[in-house]
């Protein structure tokens, strides 16, 4: 039997993770005060986000797939095992 659907939790995710980059669009300029100041304003570094490989991605999304793919293996191998069984039994 298969899991739980994990689209609610990405759905969930994509939502706040929405929410807090229009908080973050919506935060304030700096003062003024420190402009007129005549202080020197210090650039500012943008980070860049590392995203998650795109296999990494898939292999966290799939990752009960693999088990389930040997247990249908196990039991194919013992069906074709048991069909021969039986065609030299019968046959």
């Amino acid at each position: 039997m298969a899991k739980k659907s994990r689209r609610a939790k990405a759905k969930h995710r994509a939502r706040v993770e929405k929410a807090a980059q229009a908080r973050r669009l919506q935060q304030p300029a700096p003062a003024s005060a420190e402009v007129q100041s005549g202080a020197p304003l210090a650039p500012k570094v943008q980070v860049p986000k590392v995203k998650a490989s795109k296999a990494q991605d898939l292999a966290s999304r799939y990752q009960y797939v693999i088990p389930e793919v040997k247990r249908i293996g196990i039991i194919a191998g013992a069906i074709i095992l048991v069909i021969i069984i039986l065609a030299f039994v019968l046959g």
